[in-house]
């Protein structure tokens, strides 16, 4: 059996649920990318974001797309449950899964 080893890609910073005029989406937000091994942020795209929140809740989510032009590394992770307002302004870790 082939084991998965996480890859650390970047880490970030939630920034708010992305939204419209009419409808917000609880279970998309922008991510602000802080740090990463990559160069652009482009090739985040389809990597997976853990987010935990102060009462240890984890959230799993996958980066569908970048925001704009990419020069402000923000990009958009949808979330399989919607967050709540808490996690606004925490912690992002930015991963790929490898076989081992």
């Amino acid at each position: 059996m082939s084991s998965k080893v996480r890859m650390l890609l970047g880490t970030g910073v939630v920034l708010g649920y992305r939204f419209s005029n009419r409808e917000q989406n609880p279970n998309q937000v922008f991510i602000k990318i802080l740090s990463t091994i990559l160069k652009s942020p482009h090739n985040l795209v389809g990597a997976k974001v853990l987010v935990k929140d102060r009462h240890g809740n984890v959230y799993h989510g996958r980066v569908i797309r970048v925001h704009g032009s990419g020069k402000n590394k923000v990009v958009i992770a949808r979330f399989n449950n919607n967050l709540p307002g808490q996690v606004i302004g925490s912690s992002v870790d930015i991963f790929r899964l490898r076989s081992s």
